[in-house]
């Protein structure tokens, strides 16, 4: 038997990223960190969905304040969410200062970035009637 474990992504700013996807209802359910290693690993879930997590890897700057730079997110793909109201999630996001590069403009998707440029994916749980100003938004950017 097989069962999904979490999806590992690398990010530069830990606390940036656990800020974004506290925004989409993630909390923070572990945090280890590896001194021996240089990294702190991270796991965020949707609560009471514990086994769906997503692992923060955050690898530290180099002894001489160097760090490594990661590649565009894209070629990973993305992350998906299903959220209790698609509206009020890209509000939230958008007032945090984040970019929604495919708005909700049919009540059902929207896709915005992490800080690092990994892509997330938002669906609706259910479907709501389109609404401005999202019905209008053009898509900002490659997703």
């Amino acid at each position: 038997m097989t069962r999904y474990l979490h999806t590992m992504i690398r990010v530069t700013d830990p606390e940036a990223t656990v800020r974004f996807f506290e925004l989409i209802g993630l909390r923070e359910t572990r945090r280890f960190d590896n001194e021996q290693g240089r990294f702190t690993l991270i796991f965020l879930a949707p609560p009471g969905q514990e086994d769906a997590e997503v692992e923060l890897t955050h690898n530290w700057p180099a002894e001489d304040g160097s760090a490594e730079a990661y590649g565009g997110g894209r070629n990973f793909g993305h992350l998906a969410y299903r959220v209790d109201d698609i509206y009020e999630t890209c509000a939230a996001l958008m007032a945090a200062g984040h970019v929604i590069h495919r708005p909700p403009r049919d009540g059902h998707m929207a896709f915005v970035k992490t800080p690092d440029g990994i892509s997330v994916e938002l669906l609706q749980n259910g479907r709501l009637d389109p609404r401005e100003p999202w019905a209008s938004m053009p898509n900002i950017g490659s997703w």
